[in-house]
């Protein structure tokens, strides 16, 4: 066997850190997921017969540039926004790239301790433990799985697999995918190995994901999109401008449901002008009409809540005279502060919430005979979370409804992963998406991940469309519902131990 050079560590350390830079982008253009193969594939090649301290020393470097490149938008809402100083912003991006990079560097060190050489083995051992790093970075300390790998395929052949194994089913198959040729051996299984990959990758397309859901009726909806810059938004002498386009867009909107983005009304009701909430509850109270706005519920007794409040005819006899969906899933260091970093909270010069969690499985608001689930922010990152609310066919969602503020990250590379992510969640549950956003991307996408209708982001608008509404219940909906993660976490799992436990050759290293 030909002895490969040995690169000096310094230099490989800045190929991984290039590669994963360039994983980044994966995220962000269309129909590049053949990059994202290509790149893990090169990560593969390098770590493949490195010694257990230098490949995860690639995967620390690799995963760290591919968050920080893939989330360098959070300078914005800690710097431009939060006040911080520039060279603290990027330290703790850094720091938060390099904590979150760690499950990669163990998955890359365990790798390399137990790879066999035999390369369909080896293959499936990488892909089980790139699953387990994906898993642990989007679970563990509340879970942060942006840029995930599997959200690069939103446009690629394996989107096909979504409604039967979700997004971290589809990031194992990446992985095994481009690891397979690489790791292969000899020189004909290579090639055996690169027809298999290219002939599933050609195959999926035309054997299609399957149909799981049916038609159920059809909403005409509005979305609004205020566009109030985020330095603007809490600013008293600026709310009464932004409130007054709120209310004559939710009032003139000629739909069956009106949804109106996170916090497009950043008063409690009762801080707001007495006739203001009236108004709108005795509009909505009319039978036809309906509406769902974000805003915040409580108060101090009881806490508050980062919520969506239901108006319709159904909910004048609700508490309050509306139906509440109150977010589950907190955003750290903006809707809660982690024990021991109030310190650092502190620094910035944002209005933090201290917020109370909702359930994670809240019942959906219906219109019309259609099952609304709400879901705030990124809650639409979790799609385990989602699958809560699919308990059986007859009370599941028929229509996702996502509201959002992501005005703290300004124009930027945000905006598309976020509609990457609501993308795969309708392929995962074969639903459709509604999301009305204060800055973008306001958009209608149909059960296939299509995006049927959409708004100019960074626009002030009303958004019409129509959508239908689905029944029906995919695999991955069936058995996330039941299980959350723990089928993939175990299957995980037993490639890895059984691959642990196979006697191993000595194998050449560097």
């Amino acid at each position: 066997m030909r002895e490969e050079r040995r690169w000096p560590l310094a230099a490989e350390l800045a190929f991984a850190l290039g590669l994963g830079a360039l994983h980044s982008l994966a995220f962000v253009r269309p129909l590049a997921w053949p990059l994202q193969i290509v790149v893990i594939a090169l990560l593969v090649w390098r770590v493949r017969r490195a010694r257990v301290w230098r490949a995860g020393g690639l995967g620390l470097a690799f995963g760290t540039a591919w968050f920080g490149a893939g989330t360098w938008w959070l300078f914005i809402s800690m710097h431009d926004y939060g006040g911080l100083p520039a060279w603290l912003t990027v330290l703790a991006i850094a720091l938060l790239s390099a904590f979150l990079a760690l499950y990669l560097a163990l998955g890359m060190a365990l790798f390399a301790r137990w790879r066999s050489g035999c390369g369909w083995r080896d293959a499936l051992l990488f892909a089980a433990l790139w699953l387990l790093a994906e898993m642990a970075r989007g679970v563990i300390f509340t879970g942060f799985p942006w840029v995930a790998s599997g959200y690069a395929q939103v446009d690629g052949p394996l989107a096909a697999f979504a409604p039967w194994v979700g997004a971290y089913g589809i990031g194992f198959m990446v992985a095994a995918l481009a690891a397979w040729p690489v790791l292969a051996r000899p020189r004909r299984s290579r090639a055996i190995a690169l027809a298999a990959v290219l002939a599933v990758l050609a195959a999926t397309p035309l054997i299609g994901p399957g149909s799981f859901t049916q038609p159920s009726g059809t909403l005409r909806v509005a979305l609004l999109q205020g566009n109030v810059a985020q330095d603007e938004k809490f600013a008293l002498e600026l709310m009464p401008k932004a409130l007054a386009w709120a209310r004559e867009h939710l009032l003139a909107a000629d739909a069956d449901l009106v949804l109106a983005p996170e916090t497009v009304i950043p008063l409690l009701p009762s801080q707001l002008d007495p006739g203001y909430w009236q108004e709108l509850l005795q509009h909505f109270r009319q039978p036809g009409r309906a509406a769902l706005i974000g805003l915040p519920l409580g108060d101090e007794e009881h806490g508050y809540t980062n919520s969506a409040a239901g108006l319709s005819t159904a909910t004048a006899t609700l508490p309050g005279g509306f139906y509440r969906y109150d977010k589950h899933h907190l955003v750290p260091f903006g809707e809660f502060i982690p024990t021991g970093f109030r310190w650092f909270t502190e620094l910035m010069n944002i209005p933090l919430g201290d917020f109370n969690r909702g359930s994670v499985s809240a019942p959906p608001f219906d219109v019309k005979g259609e099952r609304i689930a709400a879901n705030i922010c990124y809650e639409d990152l979790f799609g385990e979370e989602l699958a809560a609310r699919f308990t059986s066919t007859e009370a599941a969602p028929t229509i996702f409804a996502n509201i959002s503020n992501i005005g703290w990250f300004g124009d930027t590379i945000a905006v598309h992963q976020h509609l990457q992510i609501s993308r795969m969640r309708t392929l995962e549950f074969q639903r459709p998406m509604l999301r009305a956003t204060n800055t973008g991307a306001t958009v209608a996408i149909d059960h296939t991940g299509r995006v049927d209708a959409s708004l100019a982001p960074f626009t002030q608008g009303v958004l019409i469309a129509t959508v239908q509404g689905r029944t029906g219940l995919t695999p991955f909906a069936q058995w996330a519902q039941r299980f959350g993660l723990w089928p993939l976490l175990v299957l995980a799992m037993v490639i890895v131990a059984a691959c642990a436990a196979v006697k191993r050759p000595r194998l050449p290293t560097r």
